[in-house]
């Protein structure tokens, strides 16, 4: 069986996802061209051996509709026989195209694919693709009686069940502004972000915008309930309402590409092999409380991998709410240093469909810095499901 193998994973730095974001004048399928070229032109790879690109995108709709997998490789200039795909896996949608694309290789189906994601939530807003429709149906109404909730909610009643207070959420909220920026300033991230310069833009986009440096859990505790609602506390009477913007993951713009290859070919070509892919997992969980799968996630990719919480030298856990990395550490009892070191998506943005790929190069880089061997990344998604993957630094 062909061994996959990641060759690199670039990205850009975050915009804020709002009109006025320092990416928002990009067009999203011109982002991620530059992205497509930039992995390429790095690494000396004729895109004519590209055999699919694979790219994970929620909001599929508007500027992001119509297969957005394939129009950027059009836009990126590439052969007009290299196909695309677009993937929707909610928030692991990014990671769900890199392991589909491990998947293929280990298949021995393709020999180079490129895998990511992109989200432009400044154009494309959250729930825009609906376009005011019930998404869901009345049989899931009937089954799930009140229907399914929003994913504010459902961070609401992690933090209810595992017991976090709104202090534990602003200081860990904290925590990741503060280990970002240290991140940056001390160029952890410059080997992974491509500079781009959006239109009207007077110079490239090289730092993540959303990263706050000056955060403090006091100014945090001043912040509103982000999702409390009279409806909600009917129905969920225990929520004490915790939640909120600053203990949550920002509106982010970004997109993120990774080179995945059989090693063979890799080594054919003269490219480094920096890490292999060990197991890959995808897990469904309750829909209502939906942001839990990553735990079972953990344990099935640990279980495919034989190996244990004790062997993973890094984690990066979505931080899509501060409630989730918490619970995930407290159920597995992980050592929380070990989690998300670089800061996560509260400081780093939440592109959702780039969220996985680019948590992916962070884990890398993080094991490449570390000279650790494992590294775990797992990622909640809407309608409760979540996928994992063990990745070996070679």
């Amino acid at each position: 069986m062909p061994t996959p193998v990641i060759v690199d994973i670039v990205r850009t730095a975050s915009g804020r996802g709002k009109p006025g974001g320092a990416l928002s004048t990009y067009h999203p399928v011109d982002l991620l061209a530059e992205l497509l070229r930039a992995v390429t032109a790095r690494n000396e790879l004729d895109p004519a051996i590209i055999d699919d690109v694979l790219i994970g995108c929620v909001g599929q709709s508007g500027e992001q509709a119509m297969n957005i997998a394939r129009n950027a490789v059009l836009a990126a200039g590439f052969p007009v026989t290299i196909p695309g795909a677009t993937v929707d896996r909610q928030c692991g949608s990014g990671l769900q195209a890199a392991t589909f694309a491990a998947a293929s290789v280990a298949a021995g189906i393709h020999d180079t694919v490129l895998a990511g994601g992109v989200e432009m939530m400044s154009r494309i807003p959250l729930n825009f693709a609906t376009s005011g429709r019930d998404p869901f149906g009345p049989a899931i109404g009937q089954r799930f009686t009140g229907g399914l909730v929003g994913q504010g909610i459902s961070a609401e009643l992690v933090a209810q069940r595992w017991g976090l207070d709104r202090d534990e959420l602003d200081a860990y909220a904290t925590l990741s502004h503060a280990r970002a920026a240290a991140a940056t300033a001390r160029g952890v991230f410059d080997h992974e972000i491509v500079p781009v310069t959006p239109p009207g833009a007077a110079a490239p986009h090289t730092a993540d915008e959303t990263i706050r440096p000056g955060t403090n859990a006091s100014d945090l505790a001043a912040l509103p309930s982000a999702f409390a609602s009279s409806d909600a506390a009917a129905r969920f009477p225990d929520i004490t309402w915790r939640v909120t913007a600053g203990n949550s993951s920002p509106l982010t713009d970004g997109a993120s590409v990774a080179l995945i290859m059989s090693e063979a070919k890799a080594s054919e070509l003269g490219l480094p092999r920096r890490a292999r892919f060990v197991s890959h997992a995808v897990v469904g969980s309750d829909p209502i409380e939906m942001l839990t799968g990553v735990i079972p996630a953990t344990r099935r990719a640990l279980t495919r991998a034989d190996l244990t919480m004790t062997d993973i030298g890094a984690f990066e856990i979505n931080e899509a709410f501060a409630s989730v990395p918490l619970a995930w550490v407290r159920d597995l009892a992980a050592d929380p240093e070990l989690l998300n070191p670089y800061g996560g998506a509260i400081a780093l943005g939440h592109a959702l469909g780039s969220s996985g790929t680019r948590l992916l190069g962070t884990l890398l880089t993080r094991l490449e810095d570390t000279g650790a061997r494992y590294g775990l990344e797992a990622v909640c998604e809407g309608q409760g499901m979540a996928n994992a993957v063990v990745i070996e630094r070679l």
